[in-house]
Parts: structure tokens; C-alpha cells; sequence
């Protein structure tokens, strides 16, 4: 076999050995939910950005993914105190649309039911319906 053949050879089995190791990669990424061409990991670290804004469309944007949401919950229980009601609204309806895998939300739902703002404590309480669909809610 010429040489020049052999490296021909060589090449493409390179290639086609990354380009499996590629898809390999791609297959593990694709694994996390994403909503908008974003993973969910990064729409947990905009629940803690400057803006108000950017807060509520990552907790609007976790909400989108509904169950397959579940490892933001821990975020989100936090972003249920954030000062602005703007972003603890759709918090709460994130939980909600998560459901019963937010079980661990159930505390901070439950004292969002008295929230300052009647539309969030209103969220809470379907939210609670939903993650606890056989408790009594007040």
C-alpha cells in the first residue's frame, strides 16, 4: 500500500473515531433538559442573576421543562424568597409544573401561602395541589 494511501487510511479512521467520540460527548450533553437552546443548569445559575428580568425568565423557562425540572428544585426553593414577587410567581408555578418531585419545596410553599403579594401566595397554594395532591391545604 503507498504511503500516501496508508495516511489516507489513517486519517479517516481518525476521523471517524472522533467524530463517534463527538456524538458520544453530544449524546451525554443533550441528556439535560434545556428550553431555548439553553441547559437547565444555566437557567439555575440565572436564578441568582442581577436582574429581576433575567430571574424570571430562567424560573419561566424552568418551568417549561416540567418534570425532567426536578434538579432546580434546591434553586428554587431559594428563589421562592427572592424580594421581588416578579420572580417568586413563576417560581412557584416552576414548582408546580415539576409536581411531585418538588416534594422537598413543601415547607417553603407552604409559608409562601402567606406571601405579601396574593398572586404568588395563590401559585403556592396550586403548586402545593399538585406536588401534594391528597394533603389538605388551607
Amino acid at each position: 500500500m503507498p504511503r500516501r494511501t496508508q495516511f489516507i487510511s489513517a486519517l479517516a479512521l481518525t476521523v471517524a473515531v472522533a467524530g463517534s467520540a463527538h456524538a458520544q460527548a453530544t449524546h451525554v450533553k443533550s441528556s439535560e433538559p434545556s428550553f431555548d437552546g439553553r441547559s437547565l443548569s444555566l437557567w439555575i445559575k440565572d436564578l441568582k442573576a442581577a436582574a429581576p428580568v433575567t430571574r424570571n425568565a430562567a424560573a419561566y423557562a424552568i418551568s417549561s421543562m416540567g418534570p425532567d425540572a426536578k434538579a432546580a428544585v434546591p434553586a428554587l426553593i431559594d428563589a421562592l424568597s427572592d424580594d421581588e414577587a416578579t420572580v417568586r410567581f413563576p417560581v412557584a408555578v416552576a414548582l408546580r409544573e415539576i409536581g411531585p418531585s418538588a416534594a422537598a419545596a413543601v415547607p417553603a410553599l407552604e409559608k409562601a401561602l402567606d406571601d405579601r403579594n396574593d398572586d404568588v401566595a395563590f401559585m403556592a397554594k396550586k403548586a402545593l395541589q399538585k406536588i401534594k395532591p391528597d394533603a389538605e391545604i388551607p
